[in-house]
C-alpha cells in the first residue's frame, strides 16, 4: 500500500524552512503532495500561480513531491488525493496550540487521516514566510532564507 501525505500551506513564499521540513517528511511516505492553499483569508503577497511556481522549483530535486493547488477544506483535498497523512511543521511551542486544535478538528471530520507534527530543527527553524516578506518589502537580501526558485521569482517581479 502506498502512503500519500499532504503538506499544506500558503507558501507565501516557500522558505528554506519548508524545504528542510519536506526533505524530512518524504522519508515518512511514498508520495508527498505540497498543497498550496488559495488562502484569500490571508491575502497572500504572491499570486497562487507564483506560489505554485516557486514551490515546484523549490522541490524539483525531490521526485516523490508533487505541488498542487488546494481551494477546499484540507480534509476534502486529502480525501480526493487518497492521502492518509497530513504533515504539519512546528517552529515553536506557540505554533502547537493552533496546530493541535486544527488536528483535532480535522480528525473529527476525517478520522482515517492522521496528522503528524514535525518540529523545525537546525539552522532553518527560525525562518518564517512572514519575516521573509517583510525583508523583501524593505528591499533586503533574503537569499539565505529562500530557495533559488523564490529568488528567481522576486527578480522577475
Amino acid at each position: 500500500m502506498s502512503v500519500i501525505a499532504i503538506y499544506p500551506g500558503t507558501f507565501d513564499p516557500v522558505t528554506l524552512g519548508h524545504v528542510a521540513l519536506i526533505e524530512r517528511a518524504v522519508k515518512l511516505c511514498d508520495q508527498l503532495i505540497v498543497a498550496v492553499a488559495t488562502s484569500a483569508r490571508k491575502s497572500p503577497a504572491f499570486s497562487l500561480d507564483e506560489r505554485m511556481s516557486m514551490a515546484a522549483g523549490a522541490f524539483e530535486h525531490l521526485p516523490q513531491v508533487a505541488v498542487k493547488a488546494c481551494d477546499t477544506l484540507l480534509v476534502d483535498f486529502a480525501r480526493s488525493q487518497q492521502a492518509k497523512m497530513i504533515v504539519r511543521g512546528l517552529r515553536a511551542v506557540s505554533d502547537f496550540d493552533y496546530e493541535f486544535q486544527l488536528a483535532g478538528m480535522n480528525h473529527a471530520m476525517t478520522p482515517d487521516i492522521e496528522t503528524v507534527f514535525l518540529p523545525a530543527i537546525g539552522e532553518t527553524a527560525y525562518i518564517s514566510s512572514t519575516m521573509v516578506r517583510e525583508i523583501v518589502q524593505l528591499k533586503g537580501d533574503v537569499s539565505r532564507f529562500v530557495p533559488q526558485a523564490v529568488i528567481d521569482q522576486l527578480r522577475a517581479s
